[in-house]
């Protein structure tokens, strides 16, 4: 059983993480963590600055000079002091995550908290078998860390996005500043409890909370940070993109999407929406690969609106610690005002509503609870299916055959992930091969944390998980002239 996170256990919540220290801010400020199941306060963190972000850099920029040349078995001996604090406190994290952003508890450790530790364990496999070093025709071509690296990350599955970027981070030989989001900044102060004792050295990683304009734009722009790698929104990721031009850093980047979901003619028709569905609402539908756009044939459209609205149905949204809730609140006023008006914009232009609509659902008068919703007959051209909502509204659109079909799929500003649904793999194959995504799942594959992930266009660039993680924190360099094997 999880016990309720009670904010009492982070004693360092007004506190940062710099040097291996944790350390007051310069100028105290405080921001109310709102609990989005009960929209009551349940605790406050304070809110850097730069000169904050100065000391946290000066303090990677120290600690690089010896953790970029650590051994391999150096930075697995890190690894697996890390992974055991983690497990000892997979539940803390769970709880943290629960209260911060409202996810369902059982949800909350089995996919949410899991996913951090299951991260840790990939990179540490990663490094394992990473080569570093390759001999060539009288050259070395070694892989080199690229510096001290910005991680800015989400609230939407937080420890998820932490893990994937500091994870690679410290396996590369990297020194790092960590912004979580002041939205959901629990499981970051619990994660940076987790490192400290199991005695990362000290400036390796450094963790400054804050908002975007205070904190974010710092490190974005800092001319000792040589990288930066950002997970949010398209918006906010092209304002991290213009900062850090002039300082010519990298910009890694995991942005929006509006993933297309293609039922083919012969998929097993019940099954393929119901698991639709199911992806759409899952985390209250907030997650930036979620299957949003539902391609069916347009003579089974009827068909799919009934089985989607039954499938609906079966989502009880409420409280994270209910026995029997599937779907938790969103995470905050801002959220839920921009989902009641995208859900108001389907019904204006004139998508039919098949389950859900706009208000909280029927006994939730406190708290950012949506109704799970279901737009039949939506055209490519309305703003449900071109704008990310971000929560559990699912557009079902019709097509007339495969080739209009991926013609949908494809217009869009995103390319985060796709699905595709069929009965014959070979030309479920040949359509995964044509949409324009950095992630196609076929059949609702099992989601593994060894697949690279990251988009095409707006969706971002570079990737993560894994050796595709590990090898977006390096640096190539050649050295000519090394001489042969010795």
């Amino acid at each position: 059983m999880i016990l309720p996170f009670h904010p009492g256990r982070l004693p360092h919540a007004t506190q940062f993480y710099i040097d291996g220290a944790w350390v007051e801010p310069l100028a105290p400020r405080l921001l109310d963590v709102i609990d989005p199941a009960t929209e009551a306060p349940c605790t406050a963190i304070a809110l850097g600055s730069a000169g904050d972000v100065d000391r946290a850099v000066a303090a990677a920029r120290r600690a690089f000079a010896t953790w970029s040349v650590s051994t391999r078995a150096e930075r697995l001996d890190v690894f697996e002091r890390i992974l055991t604090v983690y497990r000892r406190r997979m539940d803390d994290m769970a709880a943290a995550i629960s209260l911060e952003m409202g996810a369902p508890l059982p949800m909350a450790r089995d996919a949410q908290a899991w996913a951090g530790m299951a991260h840790l364990e990939e990179t540490a496999r990663a490094l394992r078998d990473f080569t570093f070093d390759q001999q060539a025709d009288g050259m070395m071509i070694t892989r080199e860390p690229v510096g001290v690296v910005g991680l800015i990350t989400p609230w939407n599955w937080p420890m998820n996005q932490i893990a994937c970027k500091v994870g690679p981070a410290l396996a590369a030989g990297c020194t790092m500043v960590l912004k979580p989001s002041e939205v959901a900044p629990l499981s970051g102060l619990l994660f940076a409890e987790i490192l400290d004792e199991a005695g990362v050295p000290p400036g390796v990683f450094n963790l400054v909370n804050g908002d975007g304009p205070g904190v974010g734009e710092a490190i974005a722009r800092h001319p000792d940070i040589e990288m930066v790698s950002f997970t949010g929104s398209t918006r906010a990721g092209t304002i991290v993109a213009r900062l850090a031009a002039d300082t010519v850093k990298r910009v890694h980047q995991e942005l929006g999407g509006k993933s297309p979901n293609i039922i083919l003619p012969d998929a097993d028709f019940a099954d393929a929406v119901r698991r639709g569905v199911a992806g759409c609402f899952g985390n209250s539908g907030q997650s930036c690969d979620a299957p949003t756009r539902m391609l069916v044939p347009a003579a089974r459209m009827d068909e799919a609106m009934a089985l989607a609205a039954q499938a609906a149905a079966g989502f009880v949204v409420g409280p994270p610690d209910g026995a029997d809730t599937r779907l938790g609140p969103v995470v905050s006023q801002v959220q839920f005002d921009k989902i009641q008006r995208l859900i108001q914009t389907g019904i204006d232009e004139g998508a039919v509503l098949v389950a859900g609509g706009t208000g909280r659902p029927e006994g939730l008068p406190v708290g950012y609870y949506v109704r799970p919703t279901v737009f039949g007959r939506v055209t490519p051209d309305m703003t449900i299916a071109r704008e990310e909502i971000f929560g559990p509204v699912l557009s079902i659109v019709a097509y007339d055959d495969v080739e209009q079909a991926i013609a949908i799929a494809n217009d869009t500003q995103y390319g985060l992930a796709a699905y595709v649904q069929g009965g014959d793999l070979a030309q479920a194959r040949a359509v995964a091969r044509r949409l324009r995504a950095g992630n196609v799942n076929i059949n609702g594959a099992p989601w593994t944390v060894a697949a690279p992930f990251g988009g095409y266009k707006q969706s971002g660039n570079g990737r993560e998980c894994g050796e595709y993680g590990l090898t977006d924190f390096l640096e190539i360099k050649a050295i000519l002239g090394y001489g042969p094997d010795a």
